[in-house]
């Protein structure tokens, strides 16, 4: 069972059990949080979508830390200008472990029609024949020679023997 969750303006795909990290949350460390901006539940094949959301649905997490991320480098160069500019950032972020995914109820199911499933089923039917037909092609076709053009040899240049140097007026 998993569910795709917004939380702070991001959305998450949560199980249970599992730990996230997020962008930074008010809540204390230890404190349970319910998040009901619930955008999609699977249970079991059972697909629920949210219309935008999931009515009474509840994901629920406990805090377990704050922490900061990894230092992320940015650097800005203009060549031929001599602009560098270096910076660094660290995001704020929270640790959550996912208690449970409650799903009350359930405003749309998906469930694949008989007909629909014929006219998906169709098109891939075509697309198969269409790669074997492109690659009985490319087999029949008499390979290529890499090169058409002769490769310019550059002969090496012989070297002259240096002239001597003489001091002026001798």
């Amino acid at each position: 069972m998993y569910a795709i969750v917004e939380i702070a303006g991001q959305q998450f795909k949560v199980e249970q059990g599992k730990k996230i990290f997020v962008h930074r949350l008010e809540a204390e460390e230890g404190n349970n949080i319910e998040f009901d901006q619930v955008l999609l539940i699977e249970d079991e094949g059972k697909i629920t979508i949210g219309e935008p959301t999931i009515k009474n649905a509840i994901v629920e997490g406990k805090v377990v830390d704050h922490m900061r991320g990894d230092k992320v480098i940015i650097f800005k160069k203009k060549r031929k200008k001599g602009y560098r500019i270096k910076n660094g950032h660290r995001q704020n972020l929270t640790q959550v472990e996912i208690i449970s995914i409650n799903g009350k109820s359930s405003p749309k199911k998906v469930t694949p029609k008989k007909e629909e499933v014929k006219v998906a089923e169709e098109p891939v039917k075509e697309k198969k024949t269409a790669a074997k037909k492109t690659a009985v092609k490319k087999e029949e076709a008499p390979a290529k020679k890499t090169a058409t053009k002769k490769a310019a040899v550059k002969k090496p240049v012989e070297k002259k023997p240096a002239k001597k140097k003489t001091p002026k007026g001798k």
